[in-house]
């Protein structure tokens, strides 16, 4: 089994910044990607970054320019760090880890809330 542990959400002001951290710990071979996904109030849930064991990174069209996602490989866990934050950008945050162990398994996070607002 994995778990999955984020922290870093919170309320900060428009213009502002916050950093997201996910821990993977457990029974896997290797994490081959880590992502972050969000989901803001009626909205359905989009793909916010992700980085690839090998470093690859790929960003959604909202945050590019704003995000920068990052992972230390010792610690198994990634980083999303966030600037710019505008109102739009308010969603629960999740954690996606996609681990290699005989087979590839996908695990969720339980999400961290980011609330951007005045």
């Amino acid at each position: 089994q994995v778990e999955i542990v984020e922290s870093g959400g919170g309320l900060v002001q428009p213009g502002g910044s916050l950093r997201l951290s996910c821990a993977a710990s457990g029974n896997f071979f290797s994490i081959l990607v880590m992502s972050w996904y969000r989901q803001g109030p009626r909205k359905e849930r989009e793909l916010v970054a992700n980085i690839r064991s090998n470093g690859d990174t790929n960003y959604g069209d909202s945050v590019k320019g704003r995000f920068t996602i990052s992972r230390d490989n010792a610690k198994n866990t990634v980083y999303l760090q966030m600037n710019s934050l505008n109102p739009e950008d308010t969603a629960v945050y999740y954690c996606y880890v996609k681990t290699f162990a005989l087979r590839i398994n996908e695990y969720w996070g339980q999400g961290t809330q980011v609330t951007v607002s005045s």
